[in-house]
């Protein structure tokens, strides 16, 4: 490639300080964020498309790390290459939450049921389980549901604007009782004893 850019009139210097450290930067930036979409397949079962990816990000690294090798005296080489993996991690991560794939579990709980939200979900055909418990402070109101990634953020705001003190957490889910993780609908078809609709 050097000599190719040498005959367009790319002097070595502009091909060393400049040019490669761009090309081991876009590198490393694809490897990473390729890794990252990796995880996230291979997280949520997708058995077909991890492999796949996987094959290019090695690819992309061996590439990126020979360069290096080649321009081992060049420093700006080891700049490109670190400032590709922070950013690669960023682009795959805004990508990632872009995609949404995926289920999460997410729980909800407050010092008082929430009847509000409940008919929301059940409007939304989400499948629950609402059950009291006892905190430090007393009794508490536990709501357990499990949904599609893209519905989280509206869920979230929900429950927000009902109660603005209510705690809660979200976990990925790899796989669902019943269901196979790479067909899921909107609309759960499945059976759930542990996610039915009750309340205490």
């Amino acid at each position: 490639m050097q000599e190719f850019l040498q005959s367009l009139g790319v002097s070595e210097q502009l091909f060393d300080y400049l040019i490669m450290p761009l090309l081991i930067f876009c590198a490393r930036v694809g490897d990473v964020s390729i890794n990252t979409l990796r995880i996230m397949f291979m997280m949520n079962g997708k058995k077909n498309i991890a492999p796949f990816l996987g094959f290019f990000e090695a690819l992309i690294w061996l590439l990126a790390i020979g360069q290096i090798f080649q321009n081992i005296d060049n420093p700006l080489s080891y700049l490109a290459y670190a400032g590709g993996f922070g950013t690669g991690t960023y682009v795959g991560m805004y990508f990632e939450e872009k995609l949404a794939l995926g289920r999460v579990l997410v729980r909800v709980i407050t010092p008082k049921p929430l009847p509000e939200l409940i008919e929301y979900m059940k409007e939304r055909d989400f499948r629950f389980t609402n059950v009291g418990g006892e905190g430090r402070f007393g009794k508490v109101n536990l709501l357990f549901t499990v949904m599609k990634r893209d519905s989280l953020k509206e869920f979230v705001d929900k429950v927000q604007s009902i109660d603005e003190k209510a705690f809660y957490t979200i976990e990925s889910v790899k796989r669902v009782s019943e269901d196979d993780l790479n067909v899921m609908d909107d609309k759960p078809r499945f059976n759930m004893s542990f996610f039915s609709k009750a309340r205490t």
